[in-house]
């Protein structure tokens, strides 16, 4: 793929809907040409001591942080027209949805790919499994900052430039 927008979500707690932050990193031409990062207050607003362990996130870092609709149209115009690629897609798509269902957003039937299920096409089971540390580092990419969403997508970016 040569146009994409590679994105990823954190959630506070089990709900979809529980944004925290988003990672964006827009590609053209095969480069990366723009990323962006943003905190949302989460909607529920409460933060799971399982999530919490994930990503070190809390109510703290996203308390006066913009709801998600402020959040995405900001967001929108840079990835629009653009196809959305994740690292374990229905993650992901699942909680874009989940928002845009929460805040009664029309949902505008973004194109996902998944760089996870491209993963085991190309690598099968050459390497030990296909997480997304494992993968963008068979790319040449070392994620430094695992569960950081800027960080996720900018390695879901690499990976999807070499093996979609």
């Amino acid at each position: 793929m040569r146009d994409f927008a590679a994105i990823d979500f954190e959630t506070a707690n089990g709900k979809r809907s529980s944004v925290c932050s988003v990672g964006i990193v827009v590609v053209r031409d095969g480069r990366i040409v723009d990323s962006i990062y943003r905190l949302i207050r989460p909607a529920p607003n409460y933060y799971s001591s399982f999530c919490t362990a994930v990503h070190g996130m809390t109510c703290r870092d996203t308390d006066s942080a913009p709801d998600f609709p402020q959040v995405w149209r900001e967001i929108q115009p840079y990835i629009g027209g653009l196809p959305l690629v994740a690292h374990n897609s229905p993650f992901d798509e699942g909680c874009l949805r989940a928002v845009h269902e929460l805040y009664e957003m029309p949902y505008p039937n973004y194109e996902f790919h998944c760089t996870c299920r491209a993963s085991r096409r190309v690598f099968g089971r050459s390497l030990p499994n296909h997480q997304l540390h494992t993968v963008s580092e068979a790319c040449g990419y070392v994620l430094d900052n695992h569960h950081h969403a800027l960080a996720d997508a900018e390695a879901c970016a690499v990976i999807a430039m070499k093996i979609l």
